[in-house]
């Protein structure tokens, strides 16, 4: 994973220097460590990995990281999952219409998110991103795991040129995904 996260940070520099520097600094184990107490949340260690990269981008900053998405701060994230989680069997009456083992990594502003899921709902695969839709029941698993994911936007910017990057871009070359589920 690290060793994916330095050659996405070579990319990034080289093709996206001005959506670079829009990228927050990393965080710290200890700052991590008291997100994790204020949030009552033990973080794998993948993810940490991605937060220790980068703490998401700027709040200023609407450049898609991925999928038409921005990169969410850990803090951030974390709030959105707490409030997202106490909507359940309130707003939310559907099973895993939002599921408290999801923690939203990258949104698009207008209420959708891709996520980290901490338990592999659907699946039993910890750690896969899964996409949650506010206004539709479908919960597409586009990633078996973070690295996968990373690996894949990799080989996206393998074959761009500064020149040629468009910032809308989805990630969709990981063989077996996505995988399509449908809550009712």
């Amino acid at each position: 994973m690290q060793n994916q996260l330095e050659i996405l940070d070579t990319y990034l520099r080289k093709l996206r220097p001005d959506f670079y520097s829009e990228l927050n600094d990393p965080l710290k184990e200890n700052e991590i460590k008291d997100l994790e107490a204020k949030f009552n949340v033990i973080l794998p260690e993948d993810l940490k990995l991605l937060y220790k990269w980068k703490n998401g981008q700027k709040g200023n900053c609407y450049e898609s990281f991925a999928n038409n998405s921005t990169f969410i701060p850990l803090e951030e994230a974390l709030n959105s999952a707490k409030e997202l989680t106490s909507m359940i069997d309130s707003d939310f009456d559907i099973d895993n219409w939002w599921n408290e083992n999801w923690i939203p990594i990258l949104e698009n502003g207008g209420g959708d998110s891709i996520c980290y899921d901490i338990a592999g709902i659907f699946t039993n695969e910890k750690g896969q991103l899964i996409e949650f839709w506010h206004e539709d029941n479908d919960r597409n698993v586009i990633a078996p795991n973070l690295k996968s994911f990373i690996e894949a936007i990799n080989r996206f910017y393998e074959t761009k040129e500064a020149k040629d990057f468009d910032e809308y871009f989805e990630i969709d070359n990981i063989e077996g995904f996505p995988k399509s589920f449908y809550v009712e």
